[in-house]
């Protein structure tokens, strides 16, 4: 058997969005979710809005090899993967002096969140034009924004919840942003607030966006 890979700290993350093949089976996906489950893998399903996809999933776990082994089942149930986004939990540099139990919400979140079933992820970037370059700033600059784009994101608290995983070196961005929201206008709420923030307004580059709604997978299988 191989080993284990894992972080030294925090978890490692995976989204996976597809679409129901010909030899969909619906049983299989349930089983296959349920077992990831049982390995200790927290998975959440989501009901897809658009033609991006119609079903997502995020993973999260300690080994990445079991990220693999549900990725894996996913694919034999019959869903056709058209795109994915792998990263791992962390705290940002800027955050190294927030409480430990803040700290820990962030290495180790429990997902998905009571009553926030409006779902949304993206992948961002910090720019490096040549003249707004994030990274030629010094540290206490960018600190100074993102303590402005922190402060923004709180007037959401009780309306949302952002996971901002990092993914440097492990896919096309530098992180994975995914929100939980009570409503689906507290997502465009707070994604359209906090882009007046310098840290986002001159700094941030975007990707696709995906919106979809939390659902039980065993209520989702029957929609695809």
């Amino acid at each position: 058997m191989s080993e284990p890979l894992s972080p030294s700290v925090g978890m490692a993350v995976i989204h996976l969005f597809g679409h129901a093949a010909m030899d969909f089976d619906p049983s299989a996906t349930i089983d296959a979710v349920n077992e990831a489950k049982a390995r200790g893998t927290q998975v959440v399903s989501v009901s897809m809005l658009g033609h991006k996809a119609d079903v997502a999933f995020m993973a999260i776990a300690s080994d990445m090899r079991d990220l693999r082994t549900f990725q894996s089942a996913i694919q034999r149930a019959g869903i056709f993967i058209t795109d994915s986004y792998v990263s791992l939990t962390e705290v940002s540099e800027y955050a190294a002096n927030v409480p430990e139990e803040m700290k820990n919400a962030r290495l180790y979140p429990q997902i998905p969140f009571a009553g926030k079933n409006a779902w949304c992820f993206y992948p961002m970037s910090k720019k490096r034009e040549a003249t707004d370059n994030w990274f030629t700033l010094p540290f206490d600059k960018r600190s100074e924004l993102m303590m402005e784009h922190g402060k923004s994101g709180r007037t959401f608290a009780g309306r949302v919840i952002q996971l901002v995983t990092g993914s440097t070196g492990l896919d096309d961005y530098e992180w994975g942003v995914t929100l939980f929201a009570v409503n689906p206008d507290d997502l465009k709420d707070v994604v359209y607030t906090m882009r007046f923030d310098e840290a986002s307004a001159k700094y941030a580059d975007f990707g696709q966006f995906y919106v979809g709604m939390v659902t039980p997978i065993e209520e989702l299988v029957t929609t695809l």
